[in-house]
């Protein structure tokens, strides 16, 4: 068989990887969307390293744009076959791949319209939207969704299991079980690995043993900081910027995951009496549909979780809090002149509607920006994350003067150790190790960890690249 590594190849977006059996079956692990600059992801995301109508199979680890997003324009340019998923990986790609649509095509228009005025030999200039709502619908009908750690059996040569990977809900580490040529070859992938004793989900489960694996890399160069500071540092921040300060202090977070967990540890501090008197606002409908999703999937919940809610039956409210759905209500929040928390996507500050907040506020020098998750380096986030003194927002340029917090005890990726105790139980059998989804020199320190860990025969593929894999 080989493997074709079609996306997050010495970088974080646009997870996808193909994999061709001898018989040509072929399966695609991930059909993510590159997420970063605008110009550079209209070109990535417009054409695939493969003919979509010659996929047999898609595996999704889970419902994450960068390694769900382009399911629908898959299944525009060609592809039939079934999408094996979670359960809540289906319910949250759905609410996840229609917000993606609605983002196309608002885009899309607004480029269009820009370009409405400009003579008619350059009228090729005009774009169509990656994909549309009606192409999510035409996606979402070939989902099929399983439960974790039972054996699927997808082709008469390939069984599949899901394990849960502690991600976000529905999150899974993929184990193919191939047999070809007379043998049986386990192939893994990690997904993206969660981290242990996170609040909400269940810790990641360890997979079974592989002869490949393919391994994120997210963070393979860092160590998170220490749990039990995460709360009487997040209160101190809250305390500072609202009531020292009397600024705002506004939170990018994605949608899915991020912002359930700061909810959720709002509400506890809420429940404990240690948040003070502050208005809370969740600015994001795709937040508030993804926090739905998981009231709906208490079988992904934590047994503290399932405990805690004997206590308080909603863990996402609490008095303080309101949730934002109307754009007039976002835009009224750029006038609201009390200290107050805003949560709001994207986590990379590069869409979404807090973008706006980002225009509005970073020139403040009362309020704060709390970053909670990774963020690619030229997007907002990441050039706050590396100090950046100044950004072009909307194309103006706007001083940094709003103070930036960084807060990586709050990210569901694992860190070094993490992934490493993830993985340990790999080294025996493993054959080949591919490392994926992280920037290069991050790989290349995660590498180097490894091997000083004892793992042998590891590989970092650039994207495109093709690999040979013994039986």
């Amino acid at each position: 068989m080989q493997i074709k590594f079609c996306g997050a190849a010495r970088q974080v977006t646009g997870s996808s990887h193909l994999i061709t059996l001898d018989n040509g079956f072929k399966i695609l692990l991930d059909c993510g969307m590159f997420q970063g600059s605008y110009a550079a992801d209209i070109v990535s995301n417009s054409q695939f390293l493969f003919n979509p109508g010659e996929i047999d199979c898609v595996v999704l680890s889970h419902a994450h744009i960068d390694h769900c997003g382009r399911l629908p324009k898959l299944v525009k340019d060609g592809y039939k076959g079934p999408i094996h998923a979670t359960h809540a990986t289906r319910s949250l790609a759905t609410i996840m791949l229609l917000d993606s649509a609605h983002i196309q095509e608002k885009d899309t228009e607004y480029f269009n319209k820009k370009h409405n005025h400009r003579e008619e030999e350059e009228a090729t200039a005009f774009r169509d939207p990656l994909y549309t709502s009606k192409d999510v619908d035409d996606a979402m009908r070939l989902f099929v969704g399983y439960s974790y750690d039972q054996w699927h059996k997808i082709h008469d040569d390939v069984r599949l299991m899901f394990t849960d990977a502690g991600h976000i809900l529905g999150s899974a580490s993929v184990t193919l079980e191939i047999r070809e040529n007379g043998k049986t070859t386990m192939l893994g992938f990690t997904g993206d690995i969660g981290r242990p004793n996170r609040p909400i989900l269940r810790d990641p489960q360890s997979m079974p043993e592989c002869d490949y694996l393919i391994c994120e890399s997210t963070y393979g160069d860092r160590i998170h900081e220490s749990q039990p500071n995460e709360m009487e540092r997040f209160l101190r921040i809250i305390k500072k910027t609202c009531f020292e300060k009397h600024g705002k202090l506004i939170i990018p977070a994605f949608s899915v995951g991020r912002t359930q967990e700061i909810v959720y540890l709002l509400d506890q501090a809420n429940t404990a009496h240690q948040l003070p008197p502050v208005k809370v606002f969740v600015d994001s409908p795709l937040a508030i549909n993804a926090t739905a999703v998981y009231g709906s999937h208490p079988e992904c919940f934590d047994n503290d979780l399932h405990q805690y809610m004997l206590i308080d039956n909603n863990p996402f409210g609490f008095n303080n809090l309101t949730y934002i759905r109307q754009a007039e209500q976002s835009k009224a929040l750029n006038n609201y002149k009390e200290p107050c928390i805003i949560i709001s996507s994207s986590g990379m500050m590069n869409a979404g509607r807090v973008k706006h907040h980002l225009f509005n506020n970073v020139e403040n020098p009362r309020n704060t920006f709390l970053i909670v998750g990774y963020c690619t380096p030229d997007t907002p986030g990441g050039k706050l994350r590396a100090g950046a003194t100044g950004l072009k927002v909307f194309n103006q340029y706007k001083e940094v003067k709003a103070d930036v917090e960084i807060m990586d005890s709050f990210s569901a990726h694992g860190d070094r150790e993490e992934m490493k105790t993830f993985v340990l139980n790999q080294k025996s059998k493993l054959k080949k190790l591919f490392l994926v989804h992280g920037e290069y020199d991050t790989q290349q320190a995660w590498r180097s960890y490894l091997r000083e860990t004892g793992f042998q025969h590891i590989e970092i593929p650039a994207l495109g690249e093709s690999v040979r894999l013994d039986g």
